[in-house]
């Protein structure tokens, strides 16, 4: 039985999709347009993270639905033609169903103000999410009351 995302094969999948982007990093890195900016290797590294985190098609690329997953993650529930507008945004008005991580990086170093962009850097790409409480609620007492 072939399983697309089983064991070794999805693992190596991942690490050589990581090198990949590492080596993306590294140009960004040298690139003398990026020179100011502040703890850029660290930004870069937790742009990666996030990056990865939601290239479900696991082919290099933010697809769609990837980032459907992000905003909804995010607790941002976007329709089908906000989605499309938000990659039409980030891949500069080119028709493209993904968004690389050049883009991607592009977007988030650059200038330009991309709603996508906005969204995450204040909804949470730049905190990390709070731990969500498991379990049965806490008891309340009369003086936890409004």
């Amino acid at each position: 039985m072939d399983s697309s995302q089983g064991g070794k094969a999805y693992g190596l999948l991942k690490s050589q999709q990581e090198e990949k982007l590492n080596s993306i990093n590294e140009a960004f890195l040298s690139d003398p347009q990026y020179a100011e900016e502040e703890d850029l290797s660290s930004q870069l590294e937790m742009f990666k993270r996030k990056y990865m985190e939601f290239d479900l098609n696991d082919k290099g690329d933010i697809d769609i639905m990837g980032l459907k997953r992000m905003l909804e993650k995010l607790g941002l529930a976007k329709t089908h033609l906000e989605l499309k507008k938000m990659m039409s945004e980030v891949v500069g008005g080119k028709s493209k169903d993904t968004i690389s991580y050049t883009d991607f990086l592009n977007m988030m170093l650059g200038k330009k103000h991309a709603i996508l962009k906005l969204i995450l850097m204040f909804e949470g790409i730049g905190k990390e999410q709070e731990p969500k409480h498991v379990g049965p609620p806490c008891r309340k007492t009369f003086s936890d009351l409004p």
